[in-house]
């Protein structure tokens, strides 16, 4: 995992706050991402859900990818 140190746990928590407001993988990831462009600045991606694959570029140290309530969550800035 090539990760910010500083924005592993806030990932995790704005995760869990998003899981508590959403059910729909696409809204999951949309509040997560708006939270990240908020609080870290832009641009950040999030992709969320239970299978997939993905082959993504992102600015160094600036990935996250953790699995929470089964449920995989990729964050990662580009842009």
């Amino acid at each position: 995992m090539a990760y910010h140190h500083c924005c592993t746990q806030d990932a995790i928590d704005v995760a869990s706050q998003a899981m508590e407001k959403f059910t729909v993988e696409k809204e999951i990831a949309a509040y997560i991402k708006k939270e990240f462009d908020k609080k870290h600045n832009p641009t950040w991606h999030c992709i969320v859900g239970r299978n997939f694959g993905s082959y993504v570029t992102h600015e160094t140290r600036h990935f996250i990818y953790f699995y929470l309530n089964q449920m995989a969550i990729l964050l990662f800035k580009s842009g």
